[in-house]
């Protein structure tokens, strides 16, 4: 994979939807601290990553990824990543509920702090000013000194990204992701009146903890049921940052992106010949790639061979997002080609991307019901073609924002302006996530009686 790659390499390629800086000498001088800094994840953790991305592949686990749209320096707080990483654990134990299978857990975070951008300006006001590219970048107010690239940004999402992991590994650890604490908080949410349809699976779910209990499989005797594998994963958008934290593993001589424990190329960055693609084919992480509308059969071949030349279990992700309607006019022809090559992916479904539009009020908004049958086309798709959906991926939060209209709360264009606090992306709320967790997990039981049946 790494032969003659260089984690340079990247500089002498195309690249795009990344900034010029125009201070070159402040650039170096960043690049050269963060190239000095530990890494924010290590090559072991990655490698274990990977392992479970295998069994995922392999039809033998379920991949939940989910976090911010792109994360704020202005947001940072203790009580976001708690209340995000708490939301994520919910929608874990119903999917492994529906799955019963083992779901691995990759927050969007960390790190998802860039954002490519459909256009390189944006015009308020009759005034015209490069378009915001994530805090890492540039800033989010609309003005001319805000809208410069600056380097140093780097090295406060560091900062950021190693506060959130130090956080997140005491929540993962320290008795916080409890198997029955997580329970309550999922029997909480049913007990509202609006979510009373899902009381029934919670009150599976309860049955089954209690019986656990009973039998003695409790956080005291199991240390699996007292804390969780929780992993980091963002775009890896901002080449400068991902070359400063790449480092040779000692283990392995092999070079691992120290970033996070999987990045991903976007949609608009998986140029088979491009920088991105470049970086990424060297580091051992498990490496993610956007597919979209015009994902072509020949390309996807071309990627899957300098990404995965291995064809290795788990190392590649494939991450769908068509929009509603069209999952069937597009899927079907990549997992053919998957197929002709013999090639080991985890396909999953990002039900976001596809599904933006503007609402009637002003804001950018992602309607629930085009989320929610996104995902029914995704395991239709591979239910016909004989395939294994393999996971979900959301831009979704554990604060109560009215970003996304619909959801049992049922959240309507007149209401996105009480609380619009997203800086990017519409993301789901809380309620919104937990809810579509229950009806992934639906999809999934109805997977595993048709499977189940099959085999008799």
């Amino acid at each position: 994979m790494t032969k003659g790659w260089t984690k340079a390499d990247w500089r002498a390629k195309p690249r795009i939807q990344m900034p010029d800086y125009p201070d070159a000498a402040a650039l170096r001088v960043v690049e050269a601290q963060l190239s000095r800094m530990p890494p924010l994840v290590f090559a072991g953790e990655a490698r274990k990553l990977k392992r479970e991305l295998g069994k995922v592949a392999a039809g033998e686990a379920f991949l939940l990824q989910g976090g911010d749209c792109a994360e704020s320096f202005a947001e940072f707080s203790a009580d976001n990543i708690r209340d995000t990483f708490k939301v994520i654990l919910q929608m874990a134990i119903v999917l492994t509920w529906g799955a019963k299978l083992p779901v691995v857990k990759i927050g969007r975070v960390a790190g998802q702090f860039a954002k490519p951008r459909s256009a390189a300006t944006e015009v308020v006001g009759g005034q015209e000013l490069p378009s915001y590219r994530g805090d890492i970048i540039n800033g989010f107010d609309f003005t001319a000194d805000a809208r410069i690239p600056d380097p140093a940004r780097m090295l406060q999402a560091y900062t950021q990204a190693a506060a959130s992991l130090n956080l997140l590994r005491a929540f993962a650890s320290g008795g916080f992701a409890d198997m029955h604490r997580v329970q309550s908080w999922i029997s909480g949410f049913t007990e509202e009146d609006e979510a009373q349809k899902y009381r029934e699976v919670a009150s599976r779910i309860q049955d089954a903890m209690e019986f656990m209990a009973a039998a003695g499989v409790t956080s005291q005797t199991v240390h699996e049921m007292g804390s969780v594998d929780f992993y980091t994963s963002h775009e890896a958008l901002l080449l400068e940052y991902e070359e400063a934290l790449c480092r040779v593993d000692s283990t392995t001589g092999v070079p691992v992106a120290g970033s996070g424990h999987m990045i991903w190329i976007g949609d608009r960055t998986r140029q088979p010949d491009g920088a991105h693609v470049e970086f990424c084919r060297g580091v051992q992480n498990p490496i993610g790639m956007k597919c979209g509308p015009t994902t072509t059969a020949e390309d996807l071949k071309v990627l899957m061979a300098k990404l995965n030349p291995e064809n290795e279990a788990g190392r590649l992700t494939l991450i769908a997002r068509f929009g509603a309607g069209k999952v069937g006019d597009h899927l079907p022809r990549l997992i053919r080609a998957v197929q002709e090559e013999g090639a080991k992916v985890v396909w999953t479904c990002d039900p976001m991307h596809g599904n933006t539009i503007k609402s009637a009020s002003g804001y950018k908004t992602r309607p629930f019901e085009s989320v929610l049958r996104e995902v029914k086309e995704f395991f239709a798709v591979h239910k016909a073609e004989g395939t294994i959906p393999g996971g979900v991926h959301f831009e979704m939060t554990g604060k109560d924002v009215t970003e996304c209209t619909g959801g049992v709360r049922a959240v309507t264009d007149e209401d996105l302006s009480d609380r619009y606090h997203t800086a990017c992306d519409p993301r789901l709320n809380a309620s919104q996530s937990l809810e579509l967790a229950f009806l992934v997990a639906e999809e999934l039981q109805d997977r595993r009686t048709l499977q189940k049946a099959a085999s008799l």
